[in-house]
């Protein structure tokens, strides 16, 4: 087998340029389905790098795929590169200081994650020209992780079936090989319809589908004492029928956004959480009509890639802060609880020393996880090709992502030393794959065995399209 300092060597010769993309695209932060200046940025480096590339895949304007390599195994490497609203924030500022009042920011680290994986893909595309590789290295930048679920899609659509594996990370606070599991999800509008009066004058005359909206929270809320302790349920209004209360409102819209650790417990819940939706309507004299928005799978883990990967990351061991990174942690870490800090590793059942700023190991494949979980779409392709991710330290022990703390660490030396480590644990491990073929079949039996027990249903349905945006003027 070659040696994987080989691969690490690709990713150091070209990390430059993609720390820059990171950086670019951290400048122009844009939410789901309309990520189309860092989508460009993507291309433009795929096509620098003189892969073959296929904008607009699955109907998305701002996906992409670039492929390397001929004939043999094809791994994915999977990127992102969408923000969220509200985060806006200076860079390098540990106190709250947004660039722009109610912008986006990448309060997930998105600029890092599809920056890494490009760059992993690039060193993999190199590697395989130097040693004459009959392999294919494919990268698939995917818009819309943050609740749009564009994996899905991609998913449900076929765009995976001629893929051997596929491999991803996510910046994080501790170093790991994520473990094969997260929650399943559904976000589905629910549209109460009614009938406007005046408030005063003929109130009997209404039906208010506010109401409505709200006797069905009502209900979500009396069926979380009986659902699994790891479900989830949250919601966000919509729409609320206007401003003026002396109205009835005739028409409002509620997201409920349901979540559970598996398909069947999510379908049953979703299913129950329709019926209190119809009992809302029932309730108030309105109708109701409700709307898939997205969905994603739980991930399901593959046992013999994440081995391989635990392997390439304890060779090259956890990211190589200083103490000028330490410096800036401890003081975004002056902004967060005690419960924050200690949040940071219960996900990984260890205990932290409370001084601990950066994390400075690589944590074990054999582990205790007592830390609650997220969604991610990356678990609907887990379902229809073996997966593997990796956790890679980017910002402060204790930093809650989704917040403007992970913003303000998104452009710094760590952040950047985080992102080109992730790529060389990628890389590595894509190469190594390609040089194991008894572990490639390994992983597909593991996955073939447990798709034949369960059959991959996608939680988003047939006739459901994303929600694309228009490219703005």
């Amino acid at each position: 087998m070659l040696n994987e300092e080989q691969i690490w060597n690709f990713v150091d010769a070209k990390k430059a340029d993609f720390i820059a993309l990171s950086d670019r695209v951290f400048e122009t932060p844009e939410t789901l389905y309309n990520e189309y200046a860092s989508v460009a940025e993507h291309v433009a480096a795929l096509q620098a790098e003189g892969f073959t590339v296929t904008e607009g895949i699955c109907g998305m304007p701002t996906a992409v795929m670039g492929e390397a390599g001929t004939e043999g195994p094809i791994i994915a490497i999977l990127g992102e590169f969408d923000a969220l609203p509200g985060l806006s924030q200076q860079p390098g500022v540990a106190e709250h200081s947004p660039v722009e009042t109610g912008g986006n920011g990448h309060g997930c680290g998105h600029n890092l994650l599809g920056a890494a994986a490009l760059l992993a893909a690039t060193a993999v595309k190199d590697w395989l020209a130097e040693n004459n590789i009959k392999a294919r290295v494919r990268y698939y930048g995917c818009p819309a992780e943050e609740g749009g679920a564009a994996k899905a899609y991609m998913a449900r659509d076929g765009l995976f079936d001629d893929v051997a594996a596929a491999i991803s990370w996510h910046p994080s606070t501790f170093n790991a090989v994520q473990h094969g599991h997260s929650l399943a999800n559904s976000r589905i509008d629910f549209t109460f319809h009614g009938k406007a009066a005046h408030a005063a004058a003929a109130p009997h005359l209404g039906r208010s589908a506010l109401d409505a909206c709200e006797l069905m929270n009502i209900g979500v809320n009396y069926m979380r004492e009986h659902m699994p302790d790891s479900a989830r349920v949250h919601y966000a209004y919509l729409d609320v029928g206007g401003a003026a209360p002396n109205v009835v409102q005739a028409k409002a819209t509620v997201r409920q956004l349901v979540r559970a650790g598996d398909l069947e417990t999510l379908r049953d819940l979703v299913a129950r959480v329709r019926k209190i939706a119809d009992g809302a309507a029932l309730m108030t004299g309105t109708t109701v009509e409700a709307k898939v928005y997205s969905g994603v799978s739980n991930l399901v883990g593959n046992r013999p890639l994440e081995e391989m990967m635990q392997r390439e990351f304890d060779k090259l061991g956890p990211v190589p802060f200083d103490s000028e990174d330490d410096k800036f942690a401890n003081e975004i870490r002056k902004s967060l609880t005690s419960a924050d800090i200690a949040a940071s590793f219960q996900r990984i059942g260890r205990e932290t020393p409370p001084d601990l700023a950066m994390c400075d190991f690589v944590a074990p494949l054999d582990r205790s996880n007592s830390g609650g979980e997220g969604s991610t779409d990356v678990g609907d392709v887990s379902w229809v090709v073996p997966t593997v991710q990796a956790r890679v330290a980017t910002c402060a022990v204790g930093t809650p992502f989704h917040t403007w703390q992970t913003v303000a660490q998104g452009k710094m030396p760590a952040a950047h030393k985080g992102m080109v480590h992730a790529a060389k644990v990628m890389a590595s491990t894509a190469t190594a794959l390609m040089q194991a073929p008894d572990v490639l079949a390994a992983a597909r039996t593991v996955h073939d065995e447990r798709q034949a027990r369960t059959p991959y249903q996608c939680p988003i349905p047939q006739d459901v399209k994303p929600p694309i945006l228009p490219r703005p003027e």
